[in-house]
C-alpha cells in the first residue's frame, strides 16, 4: 500500500476537528494541523484548539509549538510538517493533515514559490513609507515595479504589497516572476477533501461558536495578552477585536459583534480559496468518518 496523506480543508466552525479526528481513530494515524494560529502556545480559546479529551485521543502534531514571541514563516513550518510525515510514514498507512490555512495546507500540497533572500533594511524602509504616504505609495510602487503582479494582488492589502516589493528591489525582479514556479515532489498519494456546508448554516454556527468563545474565557485570555498585542500572531480575528474594547476604543458587545462580523468575513475568503481549488474532493459536513472511509479509503 502506498502511503496517502489524507487533507481536511474547510471555513472555520465547519466541523473539520470532528471528521479529522474520528477518522484518525478509525484509520489509526495521526494528525498534524496546519491552522495558522493553534501553532501559538498562549492562543487557545481563540483559536479553539482541540479540547484535551481530542488531543488525548488521537495525538496531534503542530498544536501549541510555538510562542507568539517568535516568527514562524510558511517555509518553517513547509520544513517541520515534512519532517514528520516522513518520520510518521515509518510506521503509519495514513497520515491526516488538518486546518483551515490554505496557504499552509498548499504548501505541501503543492510546495511554495521560491523568493530570493530579503533585506531586512528594505522591509524596515518600506514600512516606514507606507506609515509616512500610507498605501497609495505601496501601490503606485508596485504599478511600476511590477506591473503584472499590480493587476492580481488585494491592492487594500498593505502587507502583501509590501511583501511583493520588498522581493522586487531586493532581487531587482518582479515578484511576478518567481510565482508559479513550485518544484513540490511528493513521494505518497494525496486525498484531499473539503468541507462544505449551507452559508446561512455556518454562519449560524460561527456566531454561536463566538458566544462560546466568550462564555469560555476568551475576554480575559486576550486580556492577559495586551503587552503582546503587536505581534503578528495576534493580528488575528477574536484577539483585535477585544484589543480595541481593552483600548476603551468601543464597547464590549460591540467588539463581540466585530468578532462575529470579521469571522463570517474570514470563512468567505476561505470558502473562495477553497472554490478555486479544483483538486479538493467536496464533501458535506454531514458525511461521517466511516462513510469517508467507505468511500474513498477502502479499496487502498
Amino acid at each position: 500500500m502506498k502511503k496517502t496523506l489524507i487533507t481536511i480543508y474547510g471555513p472555520t466552525a465547519v466541523g473539520k476537528t470532528k471528521l479529522s479526528i474520528d477518522l484518525a481513530k478509525l484509520l489509526k494515524c495521526e494528525i498534524i494541523s496546519c491552522d495558522s494560529r493553534q501553532f501559538y502556545k498562549e492562543l487557545s480559546v481563540g483559536t479553539a484548539i482541540p479540547s484535551p479529551k481530542e488531543l488525548e485521543a488521537v495525538r496531534h502534531h503542530c498544536i501549541h509549538n510555538k510562542s507568539i514571541n517568535e516568527i514562524y514563516t510558511i517555509k518553517e513550518f513547509q520544513n517541520e510538517a515534512f519532517e514528520i510525515i516522513n518520520e510518521l510514514f515509518k510506521i503509519h498507512n495514513f497520515i491526516i493533515l488538518v486546518g483551515g490555512s490554505g496557504l499552509y495546507m498548499d504548501s505541501i500540497i503543492n510546495g511554495l514559490d521560491e523568493f530570493p533572500e530579503i533585506d531586512k533594511m528594505v522591509r524596515d524602509e518600506l514600512n516606514l513609507k507606507f506609515q509616512k504616504f500610507g498605501i497609495k505609495y505601496l501601490q503606485n510602487k508596485l504599478e511600476e515595479l511590477d506591473p503584472v503582479y499590480y493587476l492580481r494582488v488585494d491592492l487594500n492589502n498593505h502587507r502583501r504589497l509590501i511583501r511583493a516589493l520588498e522581493v522586487c528591489i531586493s532581487s531587482k525582479k518582479p515578484y511576478s516572476s518567481f510565482i508559479g514556479k513550485k518544484t513540490n515532489k511528493n513521494t505518497f498519494n494525496i486525498l484531499n477533501f473539503a468541507i462544505e456546508m449551507n452559508r446561512d448554516e455556518l454562519y449560524d454556527k460561527i456566531n454561536n461558536r463566538v458566544d462560546h468563545m466568550i462564555s469560555q474565557g476568551l475576554v480575559e485570555e486576550v486580556k492577559s495578552l495586551i503587552n503582546f498585542k503587536n505581534t503578528n500572531a495576534l493580528n488575528t480575528v477574536g484577539y483585535k477585536e477585544l484589543f480595541l474594547y481593552f483600548e476603551k476604543k468601543c464597547s464590549l458587545a460591540e467588539s463581540i459583534s466585530e468578532i462575529k462580523k470579521n469571522t463570517r468575513r474570514y470563512a468567505k475568503r476561505q470558502m473562495t480559496w477553497l472554490n478555486s481549488k479544483k483538486s479538493i474532493k467536496k464533501i458535506n459536513h454531514t458525511i461521517s468518518a466511516q462513510e469517508v472511509k467507505r468511500t474513498y479509503l477502502d479499496f487502498r
